[in-house]
Formats: structure tokens, sequence, C-alpha cells
């Protein structure tokens, strides 16, 4: 099951669950970690030959495609991720217009590979490089994502860092899916379908 509608929900379900993670830190300052190695692995595969090896295959992603299926059929139950996510897709649209900025992220990706192949992306210093690396860059950016939650998580540089480093990787999921066909009428004219596709995935 490979269809251009199927891989693009692939990515946008990365989109998706790498935000939930955004969401549930700013809430709560705890992520889930086997989520968040997904989402920042997928950082570090820019030459994957599909969209399953980006994730490391659809069971990687398996939390966002039943929140995008769950979105589609009008269940969500966080009404802040579809605005959210929609700010990341607007967001990425004008990342991707600036050469200078895509060549700052590219360059820091690579210079952090090395670090996160043998620390492993989650490691503190290679999330905080990843955090630093959006502050740098990608949050200079409009429109600016807002991230709303517990004041009290939302002071704290670990926190803060670690939200960066996975918005980072929300952008890059973006990205993918613009690159594999993704638009904004996808999400306004192919819901049934992209929720079919989500379900696919998930047997």
């Amino acid at each position: 099951m490979s269809s251009p509608l199927s891989e693009r929900v692939l990515a946008l379900a990365g989109l998706v669950q790498a935000l939930a993670q955004v969401r549930r830190i700013a809430e709560t300052g705890q992520s889930d970690a086997a989520v968040v190695q997904t989402s920042l692995d997928s950082v570090f595969r820019i030459d994957a030959e599909s969209p399953q090896e980006v994730y490391g295959g659809a069971a990687g992603v398996a939390p966002g495609l039943r929140l995008l299926r769950d979105y589609f059929n009008n269940e969500a139950k966080d009404e802040h991720l579809p605005r959210l996510a929609l700010a990341v897709l607007q967001l990425e649209r004008r990342f991707v217009r600036e050469a200078e900025t895509v060549g700052a992220v590219s360059c820091g990706i690579a210079g952090l590979a090395a670090q996160a192949e043998s620390a492993g992306s989650t490691h503190p210093d290679v999330l905080s490089a990843l955090g630093g690396l959006y502050a740098d860059t990608i949050s200079h950016l409009r429109p600016k994502v807002m991230v709303q939650g517990n004041p009290h998580y939302l002071g704290q540089p670990g926190v803060v860092a670690e939200i960066r480093a996975i918005l980072l990787a929300a952008v890059r999921s973006a990205v993918l899916w613009r690159q594999l066909g993704g638009s904004f009428w996808d999400l306004l004219l192919s819901r049934r379908a992209m929720a079919d596709a989500a379900s696919e995935w998930l047997r």
C-alpha cells in the first residue's frame, strides 16, 4: 500500500504526532520518549527512500495516524492541535522560500548527524542543539508558531529546548508532506480518503 495519498497521510501523521507531543510537554512537562525519538530520528533521515523509512515504518507514526483518523472523522479531542498543525504548514511555505534559512538548517542537521548517530537523537546535548537550531533559524520566520501551555513548564529551558527540537521535526514532516504532493486542498476535499488511508495503515 503506497499510493501518493497514503504516503502523504504518513507525512501528515508524522506532523500531528510531533505536535501532539509539543502540546503534551507544554501542558505537563512530560513526553512520550518513544514518540519523541521517532520525530527526532526523522530529522536526520533526509535521504530516506520512502516516507516509511523516514519514520522507521508506519508503526512509528501510529499515534499520529490515530489522531488523523479521529480528526477527519470529526472525533478530535484536542481543539488546539489542528490550529497548531495549520500554523506549521503555513510556516513551511515560508521556510522553503528562504534559501538562506533552509541552508542554515541543513548545515546544522548535517553537523549534528554523527553525534545523533552515536549518542541517539534524544540525547540531551543533541536535543538542546536541535532546539537551538530551530531558535536561531525557523523561529524568526512568520507566522510564528505559538505554543500554549502551563507557564511553569514553558519557563524551563530544558522544556523549551525539547519543544523547539520537536517543532523542527514537525517542519521536517510538513516539508515531506509538500514534497509528496500535499496541499491545503487535501485537508478540505480529501478528508474521507485520508481518514480511510490512516485506518488502512493502522491495520
